[in-house]
Formats: C-alpha cells, sequence, structure tokens
C-alpha cells in the first residue's frame, strides 16, 4: 500500500509491506504525530493503540528509510540511520527514495496517510 509521510511540511512518498502489522497501522490512517529523536539514528513516536504483531517476527535489524513498530512500547518509529537488529521490531515499510531519509533526520512532526 502506498502511503505519504508530510514531514515537516514536505511530501515524501512510501509504501505499507504486505504484513498483518503494516495492515493495522494502516487501519489508523491518517495520523498527524509529533516526533522525539532516539539515539540520533530514528524518531518515534506513540500511537494511539497497540498494533496487532500476529504472525510477525520476533525482530529486526531496520535500515535507514523503513518504517517500523516498535511493540514493546507501542512505537512507531522512522529509522534515518541503519541500527542493529532488535527483539521487538517489525518492520512496516519503506520509504519510496531513500535520499528522503535526510528529511526524518531534522523531522519534529509528520502526517501519514494513505495515497490512491
Amino acid at each position: 500500500m502506498n502511503i505519504r509521510l508530510t514531514v515537516d511540511g514536505d511530501p515524501v512518498a512510501a509504501a505499507l509491506n504486505d504484513s498483518a502489522t503494516a495492515g493495522d497501522f494502516a487501519s489508523l490512517l491518517p495520523l498527524t504525530l509529533d516526533l522525539k529523536d532516539f539515539h540520533q539514528a530514528e524518531k518515534t513516536v506513540d500511537l494511539p493503540r497497540r498494533l496487532s504483531t500476529s504472525g510477525a517476527p520476533k525482530g529486526a535489524a531496520p535500515k535507514a528509510g523503513d518504517l517500523g513498530y516498535y511493540a514493546p512500547w507501542g512505537q512507531l518509529v522512522l529509522y534515518y540511520r541503519d541500527v542493529p537488529y532488535a527483539d521487538g521490531i517489525v518492520i512496516l515499510g519503506h520509504l519510496a527514495d531513500d535520499r528522503d531519509t535526510d528529511r526524518l533526520a531534522t523531522a519534529s512532526r509528520v502526517t501519514v496517510e494513505t495515497v490512491r
């Protein structure tokens, strides 16, 4: 599913994968969220509710440009740097253009919506 992130007013194209967790995330859209930086590698924000992780792998090693869900804390995570494997991470999708990861590094607010 194609989605659009509006990062501090600028549109960024992305796509969600076919996982059940990504589908559950899509059911929450549209969302506008205030982001916090975490470890100078990712932006995080609490979601309005926890997502289903049924059938999801135990963890993942996200790459820059990945959109993820950190199940233990119920957070959406936007990765602007690669991070090591961690249990509880479910990859939801990826930015359409990896050059847009720089926008995530300075982002303070994001709107996520589906694109038809």
